[in-house]
């Protein structure tokens, strides 16, 4: 179900599927058998010369959904290994090219990609999460961040500022990485699909790696499967994690055209020199075809706006609040934006008071609900999360 349940046997609708993992809630019964079944047959074996059927299985799976155009799989550890593995993939592919040259990264401010050292790089340098290492991280390039508002055109401005930023740096760089209309923990923000558009254009016009992080935004999250979709492009290289396995076990894939897995391949290094321990773990594989199947059985995108419909109409009376700068919603995520950051200690006591889990951060007060939650488990989340909203502000005066 949709309920985390505390040591005193407090029930909390889970407003945040354990940050974004867990759309299927918790003890799914299609996910245990999955996972009990491979179980009886073999917990792990080493994914060098070697292969096994749920890996075979879910490459298959992920091949048959994913952008057209991205036909091989490098299978990862978790979400930042597979970011890694990424920027790893578009520096070789570039030396493999003959454009050594070509080994910097790009992205765009309020961008968040994990927190091993090179996803750290190409989060934001200023208002990320990781300033503490400053200078000792590579230096990348940033432009600004896409303007808020899935809906709107992008302006003349926006559109001269991204060519020029090609014109002047691209001969430097190997990729650019971006989360696809929907930047996560770096704010939360909504994009609009011209901006995808215009940076496929440029990608593909100075021979730029574009590198998709749907981590956070694949398999429904958006509105979309993949939120890619929304703008109808197709990148080089994609991460995937998070909803693969359901949140049963930490597992992640970098996926990538054949050109750039062909170029590497056929060149002097063949090898992607990355070899984790527990890559392709026959558990993890198992239980990403149960948590696939699922998706693909939710009409996911009749499902996701419902529940966009659902959020947008319980959660819009908090933008009158006093404290509130703003409320967004798109797909299966909906935010209210507060004009101060959040004082947690007082918002969680609220939270539990009141039945639910969130785990605002920042000025951000955010839900990713499970997919399984009810329509009417769906209201009694928003309407509880407007409740604390009003209260906290309330109280903070």
């Amino acid at each position: 179900g949709i309920y985390i349940v505390t040591q005193d046997g407090t029930r909390l609708i889970d407003g945040m599927s354990s940050w974004w993992a867990s759309v299927h809630g918790y003890n799914h019964p299609k996910l245990n058998a999955a996972i009990i079944k491979q179980l009886g047959k073999m917990a792990h074996v080493m994914f060098g010369g070697l292969t096994h059927q749920p890996a075979i299985d879910l490459g298959k799976k992920l091949l048959s959904i994913v952008p057209v155009g991205l036909d091989a799989i490098f299978y990862a550890d978790s979400g930042s290994i597979a970011v890694e593995v990424a920027l790893k993939m578009a520096l070789q592919y570039q030396i493999a090219a003959k454009q050594a040259q070509k080994c910097q990264f790009a992205s765009t401010h309020s961008g968040y990609y994990g927190d091993t050292w090179h996803a750290m790089s190409v989060c934001d340098p200023i208002n990320g999460m990781h300033s503490l290492y400053g200078k000792q991280l590579p230096m990348q390039h940033f432009v600004p961040a896409p303007s808020l508002g899935f809906e709107r055109e992008l302006t003349q401005n926006e559109r001269d500022g991204l060519i020029n930023f090609f014109a002047k740096d691209s001969d430097k760089l190997a990729g650019f990485i971006i989360e696809p209309i929907i930047q996560g923990a770096g704010g939360m923000r909504f994009y609009s699909p011209q901006y995808l558009q215009l940076l496929r254009q440029l990608c593909d016009e100075h021979d730029v790696v574009l590198i998709a992080d749907e981590i956070a935004t694949g398999f429904g999250r958006s509105g979309k499967l993949f939120a890619c979709e929304h703008a109808g492009i197709s990148p080089d290289i994609m991460t995937i994690g998070k909803a693969l396995t359901g949140g049963y076990m930490t597992f992640a894939a970098t996926l990538c055209t054949r050109t750039i897995a062909d170029t590497i391949s056929q060149s002097d290094y063949p090898t992607l020199m990355h070899g984790p321990t527990f890559m392709g773990n026959p558990l993890a594989c198992a239980v990403a075809c149960a948590s696939i199947d699922l998706i693909l059985s939710y009409d996911i995108e009749a499902r996701t706006a419902n529940m966009q419909k659902i959020m947008e109409q319980q959660l819009e009376p908090a933008a009158l609040l006093d404290g509130v700068a703003e409320v967004r919603c798109l797909g299966a995520v909906a935010v209210i934006q507060l004009k101060t950051s959040v004082d947690m200690p007082v918002f969680q006591s609220l939270l539990i008071d009141n039945g639910i889990w969130v785990r605002p951060f920042g000025k951000l007060v955010y839900i990713m609900p499970p997919f399984v939650i009810t329509d009417d488990e769906l209201v009694t989340l928003c309407q509880a999360l407007l409740k604390v909203v009003s209260i906290y502000l309330m109280q903070k005066g």
